[in-house]
């Protein structure tokens, strides 16, 4: 055995000690499935032993499913792909529950061995699904341990066991947090939640699993839906109690996803099917509706995106290879305002050295209280200590003083959109830092090729965009100016590790990447105002669609001040090119109104006196009367995703995207682009770029060239090409 490693003590207890070799932490492959059968065989068939304990070596138990082998287990499953994968999860569903009947008697329950789970650390996915199926579940006293189900976060549902399994220990009601939120636990709120059994100190962990498995008898390790006169908690589907709880469960499922979530509607589905059966046959269903996920593109696409391509950026796959270790030791911030307030936090939280400055020492004790607020909010909800506070509010030192930022060996700029004063600063920081320091502009859409002409070592010049709130946003855009260098490259990327954010890496271009999408998507909703649409078809198109925020309030959110500084910006710098006067004609109106979005309690919503939303403005109307005739749902819906999608595509056309994994990955984590898509470029790929092609044509013809199809999808169309197909990194890596 490599993957899980077999022992029996001299008190007649079988460990399977879980600890892939060359891993942090576990996943499940289909060899290790092999070897945990082959051990629980051995251990149900010898004599000598009277129970096992299953653990890990690792200081944690498992991440769960290793996902490059579900994401491949269809193109493995043969001819018939949907019988193929059918086939493997049933054979999960074998071994698991083959360890959950552990050789009991099947008319008696009787004669079976005690099998316990014995945690050491975080348990997720089929890390939870493997111990649901033992008899009883120890975890260790870690708080830094998370224990769940998130498989929902990534397209799919748990699909061994864990959904049949969990809602029948703990009820559908009790369950729906954890298998439709994915929500984790630590082990003490896990224990609370029923989800596990005991929780221990760490040094006990052992023993304790050995001791219940010691003295366990028939009754304790008789799961209770193998019981005879089982009900489930809460009530099944046709109990009273029951009905109302999936009544409800239906409605709020498809309140939230709005129906485009495929696995949301499958796993409610194989709860609601599978409460009405026995065990075994809700497995059955379970593994059928899991199959039909997994035939579905939305769910493959999702996987792609949000683990495996996420995971590899997060990992370095577009770092320079011939570039040494860039670890940030010291930042300088320049600028502490919300940006820099937020880029100082997430640096000092990682145990990085911080030099906040500003013009003035108060305004930059102001940018540092922004953290001492941060942690407070922690401390309250118990995910802090005043001991964590006091050390991060110790990494930080807020200065007006540039002398202060000598030894740092990465400046992050984040001063008002001005060249002008950009430049000045950066004159001034390259005085005092040391000869190999990387400066890098926070900049939204100013070009970082110019703003390194401030600099007399542009080869260190690079953007590092991060997204508004710093401390939640996970996407961080690095741009590469026209004479950016790889170890500045390496620098960025290395720093973004370090905060624990996820990087895309671009060339520099107006806009560069997620900025250049989503205007798009803002102004087209906007442009749809002004010729009559009805605002409220605006918005809920693109939450029906899948998008976080409709178009009217995502613009309400980044102030519309802000927007109507950037269409100046843009005017100016494009000239006659400049396409969006009819936008400009709301957003400047707006704008002459005092209505500047949330910030000022008005703007396209209106607010109330908590500044909470209450309804679109009704304003609105009086000024852009509605059509008599008003477009179809789709239309509203393609105007909105193809603003965005073509802009990606040219994005690729241009060389600003590189990576089509960065272009995927970008723009759900950056602006929330319908992550049930995988992305605008795997969106492309689910309805085909002929199918692409024809549905620009008809936008084009009925409302302008702005949704002209870009030669390249053209020609993918021409081809049957597919993004994944023509740009796969992997492919040409391989």
């Amino acid at each position: 055995m490599t993957e899980f490693h077999y022992n029996v003590d001299q008190d007649g207890v079988a460990t399977l000690t879980w600890d892939v070799p060359g891993k942090s932490m576990n996943v499940l492959s289909f060899d290790a499935l092999a070897e945990l059968n082959d051990g629980i065989d051995t251990a149900l068939a010898d004599d000598a032993v009277k129970g096992i304990i299953i653990t890990s070596g690792k200081k944690d138990f498992a991440g769960g499913m290793d996902l490059n082998i579900l994401a491949r287990m269809k193109e493995d499953a043969g001819d018939n792909p949907a019988q193929g994968l059918f086939d493997g999860i049933m054979q999960m569903h074998g071994l698991l529950r083959k360890i959950e009947r552990a050789g009991m008697d099947p008319k008696t329950n009787k004669g079976g061995k005690p099998i316990a789970a014995a945690l050491p650390g975080t348990a997720v996915g089929i890390g939870l699904e493997l111990p649901l199926s033992c008899h009883r579940i120890f975890a260790a006293d870690n708080p830094k341990a998370k224990i769940g189900l998130p498989e929902i976060m990534v397209g799919i549902f748990p699909g061994a066991g864990g959904t049949t399994r969990l809602v029948r220990k703990l009820g559908a009601m009790a369950a729906a947090p954890f298998l439709l939120e994915g929500k984790l636990q630590d082990p003490k709120k896990a224990k609370m939640a029923g989800i596990i059994d005991e929780v221990t100190a760490p040094e006990d962990l052992l023993a304790k699993a050995k001791e219940w498995v010691l003295s366990a008898k028939d009754a304790d390790i008789l799961k209770p839906w193998d019981a005879k006169g089982y009900k489930m908690p809460g009530g099944a589907p046709y109990h009273p109690a029951g009905f109302m709880t999936f009544v409800g469960a239906s409605a709020m499922v498809h309140g939230k996803t709005q129906g485009v979530y495929p696995a949301a509607k499958a796993l409610l589905s194989a709860v609601y099917e599978g409460a009405l059966v026995p065990f075994d046959t809700a497995l059955k269903i379970e593994a059928r509706w899991f199959t039909n996920v997994l035939m579905n593109p939305s769910s493959g696409a999702m996987i792609r995106s949000l683990f495996i391509n996420k995971e590899a950026l997060e990992k370095g796959a577009v770092r320079p290879a011939d570039v040494h270790d860039q670890s940030v030791t010291k930042v300088g911030v320049l600028g502490a305002g919300m940006m820099g307030a937020g880029i100082a936090l997430v640096s000092a939280m990682a145990g990085i050295e911080v030099v906040l400055l500003d013009q003035s020492l108060e305004a930059a004790e102001k940018g540092k209280a922004y953290t001492a607020t941060y942690m407070d909010k922690g401390i309250a909800r118990k995910k802090a200590t005043p001991e964590k506070k006091e050390a991060v509010l110790g990494q930080i030192t807020a200065t007006d003083d540039y002398a202060a930022l000598a030894g740092c060996d990465l400046i992050v700029e984040a001063v008002f959109e001005d060249p002008k004063i950009k430049a000045e600063v950066t004159a001034k920081v390259l005085e005092v830092v040391p000869e190999d320091c990387i400066f890098a502009s926070n900049t939204s859409t100013l070009p970082i090729s110019e703003l390194a002409k401030a600099s007399s070592k542009p080869e260190q010049f690079i953007g590092i965009h991060f997204f508004s709130p710093v401390e939640k946003m996970m996407l961080v855009e690095i741009i590469k100016g026209r004479e950016t260098g790889d170890r500045a490259v390496a620098k960025a990327l290395d720093y973004v590790r370090q905060i624990r954010k996820t990087p895309i890496v671009v060339n520099d271009a107006r806009f560069f990447y997620a900025n250049r999408c989503i205007i798009p998507y803002i102004n087209e909703g906007i442009r749809m105002v002004a010729e009559g649409v009805a605002p409220a078809l605006v918005e809920n198109a693109a939450k029906m669609v899948g998008m976080p925020l409709g178009p009217l309030q995502l613009v309400d959110e980044t102030s519309i001040d802000l927007g109507v500084k950037i269409a100046k910006a843009t005017k100016a710098a494009m000239g006659d090119a400049y396409p969006d006067g009819a936008v400009d004609d709301v957003l400047f109106w707006m704008f002459d109104q005092g209505r500047l979005g949330r910030k000022s309690a008005a703007g396209f919503y209106a607010y109330d006196d908590k500044g909470k939303r209450t309804g679109l403005w009704d304003g609105l109307g009086a000024q852009y009367a509605l059509a008599e005739d008003q477009p179809e749902l789709t239309e509203v819906q393609h105007r909105l995703l193809f603003a965005q999608v073509l802009e990606a595509v040219r994005a690729l056309e241009e060389g600003v995207l590189m990576d089509i994994r960065e272009g995927d990955v970008g723009a759900i984590l950056g602006w929330g682009f319908a992550p049930w898509s995988g992305g605008p470029l795997s969106w492309l790929d689910i309805i085909g770029a002929a199918k692409a092609v024809e549905w620009c044509d008809q936008l084009t013809e009925k409302h302008g060239d702005r949704f002209a199809a870009p030669a390249l999808l053209r020609d993918m169309a021409a081809k049957g090409d597919t993004f994944y197909g023509r740009f796969n990194p992997a492919q040409a890596a391989a």
